[in-house]
């Protein structure tokens, strides 16, 4: 923290300092409070205004030349920050995600300690591409037309994926389970606003990270050798 600051052109204080990180019982982890921290010293030593903070939430890792870097969840900070009714300001690499729920004027983006304005409201213009493909997306998934067999369970795939149906399917290694489960994404419907929003944010804290390219299609992923569960979220 105190090298961010000094590199990014800011003076650390030369006292003791104490953080509070409210609430104790909540689990914190990662750099993601490293720029709020540091934006609390700021203001607290009165080196920046603390009223424009007041209005927004910040999201991002510190480097030690004062840059910022991407975190994990930037789609459910700014799924909070919009019910709080606050702004998210978050890193340039997570400009994307946050944008899908962030309105036209409250997004902000920083790429530096330095650089963080909140009270600059074209910081962060959203990408328009995002909503330009929600609708306009095509996925190249697997398609159970080219299943050579396997009548009953081709039957069964599809009542699930009608009637928003679970399914196990309980079986040796290698009598088709994966190869039939990967198919059922391909046949469900397409994903609400709501399904995809909820999708997007697990693969936000996920190792898989989020991809503008692919936020709308159905999640699928292989399970036990001998067991598949899912449901018509499409999570496997």
């Amino acid at each position: 923290m105190r090298g961010a600051l000094l590199n990014a052109g800011f003076e650390f204080p030369a006292r003791r300092i104490t953080i509070n990180l409210a609430p104790a019982d909540l689990p914190k982890e990662g750099g993601r409070f490293d720029l709020p921290i540091a934006l609390g010293i700021l203001a607290a030593s009165g080196q920046i205004p603390q009223a424009p903070l007041e209005r927004c939430e910040f999201l991002g890792e510190l480097a030690l030349g004062g840059d910022l870097r991407a975190v994990r969840g930037g789609l459910p900070a700014a799924l909070q920050a919009r019910a709080a009714r606050r702004a998210p300001l978050v890193p340039e690499s997570n400009v994307q995600e946050a944008a899908l729920v962030a309105d036209g004027g409250g997004l902000r983006r920083g790429a530096s300690a330095r650089g963080v304005r909140p009270s600059d409201r074209h910081a962060a213009p959203i990408d328009a591409a995002l909503d330009a493909h929600r609708d306009t997306m095509a996925f190249e998934t697997p398609e159970l037309a080219d299943v050579r067999g396997q009548h009953q369970a081709r039957r069964a795939l599809e009542v699930a994926a009608a009637g928003g149906h679970s399914l196990l399917m309980i079986g040796p290694p290698g009598t088709g389970k994966t190869m039939l489960a990967s198919r059922l994404p391909g046949i469900l419907p397409p994903l609400s606003d709501e399904e995809a929003l909820a999708t997007a944010a697990v693969a936000s804290i996920s190792d898989r990270g989020f991809h503008a390219n692919r936020w709308r299609q159905r999640p699928f992923r292989g399970s036990a050798p001998y067991r598949l569960r899912g449901g018509i979220g499409g999570w496997w």
